[in-house]
């Protein structure tokens, strides 16, 4: 998968989770513990990106700007990354229920911010999207890669 999306797909789960909470529904032991560990491994890194994150979706987040904060803590960081990887392959496989609602806004996002992100970040988005639409769907042979 490539670190833009690995860095999307990890902002989504902590973003999905915290809706789902809020309503109320359970969330797996395995999401809540991958989640847990990716936000201490970042903060460490980027403290700022954590609560940017943190206060997400109450306060706008800068989608744009916090894939390419995250993408750059998983570089300069190998426990970010590989906490980042954990928690992207876990939700591929195992999506929260309001995933493709919130994928949809960071695509929108993405498409709207002056960085200019590789079509095949776009690409995977989209699959990414496809594959949360069709939960029922066994995904364990699902692939983001480029």
């Amino acid at each position: 998968m490539e670190p833009l999306t690995t860095a999307a797909i990890a902002i989504d789960s902590i973003i999905a989770t915290k809706a789902l909470e809020k309503t109320g529904e359970k969330v797996g032991e395995a999401l809540w513990d991958k989640t847990g560990k990716f936000l201490v491994t970042l903060k460490k890194q980027s403290p700022h990106t954590v609560t940017a994150i943190e206060k997400a979706p109450e306060q706008p987040l800068d989608y744009g700007k916090a894939i390419v904060e995250v993408e750059s803590a998983a570089k300069a960081n190998p426990e970010v990354a590989e906490a980042a990887q954990e928690l992207a392959l876990l939700t591929e496989n195992n999506p929260p229920s309001n995933l493709a609602e919130i994928l949809k806004e960071i695509k929108a996002a993405v498409e709207k911010s002056q960085e200019s992100y590789p079509s095949t970040f776009i690409q995977n988005i989209e699959k990414a999207i496809n594959a949360a639409q069709n939960q029922t769907i066994d995904q364990r042979g699902s692939t983001f890669n480029v």
